[in-house]
């Protein structure tokens, strides 16, 4: 699987999660589970948004394209994987494993925003009730959604551009489940500074200026349950507010992890729980995170199941 020093690697070989045979087939099951309940629930969700007009609102709209960005978060990874899981060579192009990272990486930003945009949504609607319908307009909820999925497109390309600057002779070895970038630098060749450094930059920018974004609003948002809210209301608005900030915390926690920790050996890279977390548990978390204690979706579907 080496490769000479002067022969430039164009295949990778994917390690996986396990070397172990023994363990191929049930891994195999579990995460094929794990992927067609993740589709059933993000699209399920965005099934119901569609079909009940009761949920033709801003804020299940900005549900429905996060359900759709977890839908493409997940679809990047999981069916190669699954295919890596029984395949004995485990090989992946340089094209494939670009093609991989800028999908993955443009549901990621798309999502980032996305929380941001919901937070946003939650901010005007409980601390400006009134001015609700005006501010959250049609017009403004599509410019929003169309925005967050336009920087989530762009981000990656300065990566996988970056990326085309090196050249891997070392090894093909890539010790993860997926082309994630990090582990590309390990063993590129070429000095991957400049890589690590936008990375690291972009990464803590996007990141950081979303989060505290979020942050700030449902701030805002507490101080004005505890204000103005009648027990009834309060009560409505803290199950909606928290399914909300659980979803971030789980998202924003592993990121931070992984791409704003400073690093020190390409140990950290290797870490396949949380890559794991991020890429798999969260977009098949986040359906149910946002419907089960909502009255609305489940009515719904309720209504869905008698038709």
């Amino acid at each position: 699987m080496m490769k000479a020093n002067n022969t430039l690697v164009t295949e990778f070989v994917l390690t996986g999660l396990t070397d172990l045979p023994g363990l191929k087939v049930p891994l195999f099951l579990v995460f094929l589970v794990i992927y067609l309940t993740t589709m059933v629930g993000n699209l399920g969700l965005i099934f119901l948004i569609w079909k009940d007009p009761h949920l033709h609102t801003p804020m299940y709209s900005f549900l429905g394209s996060l359900a759709f960005a977890d839908a493409c978060c997940s679809s990047s990874v999981t069916p190669k994987m699954l295919v890596n899981i029984l395949d004995k060579s485990q090989m992946m192009s340089l094209f494939e494993c670009m093609a991989q990272y800028y999908f993955f990486g443009s549901s990621a930003t798309t999502e980032c925003f996305l929380l941001v945009v919901m937070a946003y949504d939650r901010y005007v609607a409980i601390c400006n009730p009134l001015l609700y319908p005006v501010v959250m307009s049609n017009r403004l909820c599509t410019w929003l959604i169309s925005a967050s999925c336009a920087i989530g497109f762009l981000h990656p390309i300065i990566h996988v551009g970056l990326l085309f600057r090196l050249s891997f002779c070392r090894s093909n070895i890539i010790h993860h489940f997926y082309c994630e970038i990090l582990p590309l630098f390990t063993i590129s060749c070429t000095d991957p500074s400049i890589n690590a450094l936008v990375l690291f930059i972009s990464a803590a920018f996007i990141q950081a200026s979303t989060f505290m974004t979020i942050m700030a609003s449902y701030t805002c948002v507490l101080f004005a349950i505890l204000r103005k809210k009648p027990e009834k209301g309060r009560s409505k608005a803290f199950s909606t507010c928290s399914a909300h900030l659980l979803s971030v915390f789980l998202f924003y926690g592993t990121l931070f992890f992984m791409y704003v920790r400073p690093g020190s050996g390409p140990d950290q890279y290797q870490d396949n729980m949380y890559s794991l977390f991020y890429t798999i548990i969260i977009p098949l978390t986040n359906p149910f995170i946002y419907s089960l204690r909502n009255k609305e979706v489940l009515g719904a579907f309720t209504k869905i199941i008698k038709k």
